[in-house]
């Protein structure tokens, strides 16, 4: 039985139809990558070999359930094996990077269940320019830019009310129209100024920050108080200090070196077990809590302590590239749990490196991600600080912006 076609291909099919400027694109859905079914898809690519590459673009069936950005596109080669080749990584992703978000939407969602190999891909060819997102925030159209394929120096993401081509504001309008509920579009602005349609997703049942407060608020007459509030956010924290983790692996390596009669006899199962243990605190934190902020004492991995911990067992290659591997490991787990958070507490030298869902997308909108920064000259002297107030996992962080806009963190 042949599934349904995904929201993604349905829409850009409708805008196509409609007049709109879609790039050509093919739908291939999970039975044809079963059955080896490549015959449409040949001919596609056979019209667009000269771009050498294409856009594979997810489309699972029930990708509509999750928030944008969940699954991955990828550039790849313009033939069958290329195409092959995205979608088995996307499904590897879904399992590993996304795992942790997939997860959490689930838990706090009730997102579906997922069988991956269900996985479709829409593909279409290569558009070399930037990437524009385009929504509605109560009555007016913001428009966010992010990924920018074209200039070799790129800029922070920003969102602004005014494009920087007009046409931007009438062409969203004209396609939310078209489709009938509020929608959130993605377009990619070519290098002449051509403007592609690329995507589009109904928003219409998902609730704004704004709107979802203003409707649990009641105005009163009056306030009373000698000291003004604003911009103020609480999370619950969980303090990372990758360097105290690490001095426990180099201590626990050196109990392990030191205390055995032979390299033969050396069993590094305790230690694998300490790294597995870190990394599922952080997951079960993670599906704890929907928002929290993670204090950065020290984020990433000091370089010197990685490899004094890996050196204690030179004399045993083989246990070495164990630990190695899972050091490694620890490192993408990280990543995954920082991903997840919506408030940063850290130097200002560390930076989340923004997908255009992440900087300017709808769930962007609904929980807006906070970095808030101190200085790297000031790193040792804020560290000690901290420590001396306590943080420690599981506390509540409060962060007050004052007049001079100027975070105050404290631990309540």
């Amino acid at each position: 039985m042949r599934q349904a076609v995904p929201e993604k291909a349905e829409l850009l099919e409708k805008l196509k139809q409609a007049g709109f400027a879609v790039p050509d694109f093919i739908y291939l859905p999970a039975e044809d990558f079963e059955n080896k079914n490549f015959e449409a898809l040949e001919k596609f690519l056979e019209k667009h070999r000269e771009s050498f590459k294409v856009i594979a673009r997810s489309a699972h069936p029930q990708e509509r359930c999750f928030k944008g950005g969940t699954f991955d596109s990828l550039e790849t080669y313009a033939d069958a094996g290329g195409i092959r080749y995205a979608r088995n990584k996307m499904i590897k992703l879904a399992k590993t990077s996304r795992h942790l978000c997939i997860a959490r939407q689930q838990h706090f969602n009730r997102a579906p269940e997922l069988d991956l190999d269900q996985m479709g891909v829409i593909v279409m060819p290569f558009v070399d320019g930037a990437s524009v997102m385009a929504k509605t925030i109560g009555r007016d159209w913001e428009f966010g830019y992010c990924r920018d394929r074209i200039h070799k120096v790129q800029s922070e993401p920003y969102i602004t009310r005014t494009p920087h081509d007009r046409r931007l504001v009438q062409l969203s309008k004209d396609i939310q129209e078209h489709l009938g509920f509020r929608c959130e579009i993605e377009y990619i602005v070519s290098a002449d100024g051509d403007i592609h349609v690329v995507q589009a997703k109904d928003i219409s049942d998902i609730e704004i920050l704004d709107e979802e407060e203003s409707r649990r608020s009641i105005i009163l007459d009056g306030i009373r108080r000698i000291r003004k509030r604003r911009n103020y956010r609480e999370r619950p924290v969980y303090v990372m200090d990758n360097k105290a983790f690490y001095i426990d692996v180099i201590s626990q390596c050196e109990e392990l070196v030191n205390g055995s009669t032979a390299p033969a006899d050396m069993d590094i199962s305790g230690i694998i077990q300490s790294i597995e243990a870190y990394q599922a605190d952080m997951e079960a934190f993670a599906l704890r809590h929907q928002r929290y902020a993670v204090l950065g004492l020290t984020i990433q991995d000091p370089a010197e302590l990685y490899q004094i911990a890996s050196h204690y067992l030179d004399d045993t290659p083989e246990l070495q590239a164990e630990l190695s591997k899972a050091l490694h490991h620890n490192l993408y787990q990280i990543d995954i749990f920082l991903a997840e958070a919506d408030t940063l507490i850290a130097k200002d030298k560390f930076r989340i490196n923004l997908c255009s869902h992440d900087a300017y997308g709808i769930d962007t909108v609904r929980n807006p991600l906070w970095s808030v920064y101190w200085h790297v000259e000031r790193h040792e002297a804020v560290v000690q600080e901290f420590r001396r107030v306590g943080f420690k996992t599981g506390d509540t962080v409060g962060i007050d912006i004052n007049v001079d806009e100027k975070p105050i963190v404290h631990r309540l």
